[in-house]
C-alpha cells in the first residue's frame, strides 16, 4: 500500500515555504516511528535555502492510507518568523492533500474486441445495403464502441475499426492524465489559512533529546 501526499505552501509568504520544510521533516519522522517508508517524489524549492514551495511525498507500508489521512488538511507550523524579527505572526500554514500520480495505461489487445458484421443504410450502392460489410467493434474493458462502414469490404472496415478503437483508448488515457495534473495544480490554490487540522511546533531541547534517545533505542 502506498499513498502520495502533496504538501504546498500555496501563495503564502516565504515563511510558509520554511514551515513546509519543517512540517515535512516532522511528517517523515512520524512515519519512521510507525514503520512506514517515505520518498520525496517531487520537490519545488523555495526562494530561501532549505525551503520548499511544494513537495510530493510517497508513503508506503501497512497503514499508509490512515497515516496520510492524519496529515491531510491545513497544517500549521507555529513559530516566530526566521526572516522578519519585527513581525508578531507565528502561524504559518501549509496544505496537504492526497493525490493521484500514476494513471494506468489501458492495454489494447485485439482479443478484447468483439467484432460483429452488420448492415448499414444510406448511400453506397446496392451491394453495401445487401451485404453485411459494416463492422461494429466493441472494446470490452473500456466499453468503447465504433461502427465502420466506409469501405465495401468487411476486412477493410475491420482494420479501420481496430485503428479507431486504439486511437480513442489512447486519447482517453491522455485526457485522464491531464485531469490528474490539473487536480494536483488546483491543490496549490486550496490553502485555507486558519482552523488547521494539525498544529506542530519546534521541539524544546528536552523533547529533542528524548526523540534522539528513542531513535537510538529502535532495533
Amino acid at each position: 500500500m502506498s499513498v502520495h501526499l502533496l504538501l504546498s505552501a500555496g501563495r503564502g509568504p516565504q515563511e510558509c515555504a520554511w514551515a513546509l520544510a519543517r512540517l515535512l521533516r516532522r511528517l517523515e519522522a512520524d512515519a519512521t516511528r510507525q514503520d512506514l517508508e517515505t520518498h520525496r517524489a517531487q520537490t519545488v524549492p523555495g526562494d530561501r535555502p532549505g525551503t520548499y514551495r511544494s513537495v510530493l511525498i510517497r508513503i508506503s507500508g501497512a497503514g499508509a492510507e490512515a497515516f496520510a489521512a492524519s496529515w491531510t488538511g491545513t497544517l500549521c507550523w507555529q513559530a516566530p518568523s526566521p526572516y522578519r524579527a519585527g513581525t508578531g505572526r507565528k502561524n504559518w500554514y501549509v496544505i496537504a492533500q492526497p493525490c493521484q500520480v500514476d494513471i494506468p495505461r489501458t492495454t489494447f489487445a485485439e482479443a478484447d474486441v468483439d467484432i460483429v458484421a452488420c448492415r448499414t443504410g444510406g448511400p453506397g450502392g446496392q451491394h453495401r445495403n445487401k451485404a453485411s460489410t459494416a463492422v461494429r467493434a466493441t472494446h470490452r474493458p473500456s466499453g468503447i464502441v465504433v461502427v465502420v462502414d466506409t469501405e465495401r469490404r468487411f476486412s477493410l472496415n475491420r482494420r479501420i475499426a481496430m485503428r479507431l478503437l486504439r486511437q480513442r483508448i489512447e486519447d482517453g488515457d491522455e485526457t485522464a492524465g491531464r485531469a490528474v495534473t490539473t487536480a494536483r495544480r488546483r491543490v496549490h490554490d486550496e490553502l485555507v489559512r486558519g482552523n488547521p487540522t494539525r498544529i506542530e511546533r519546534p521541539e524544546t531541547p528536552k523533547q529533542d533529546l528524548a526523540s534522539q534517545e528513542q531513535t537510538r533505542r529502535r532495533p
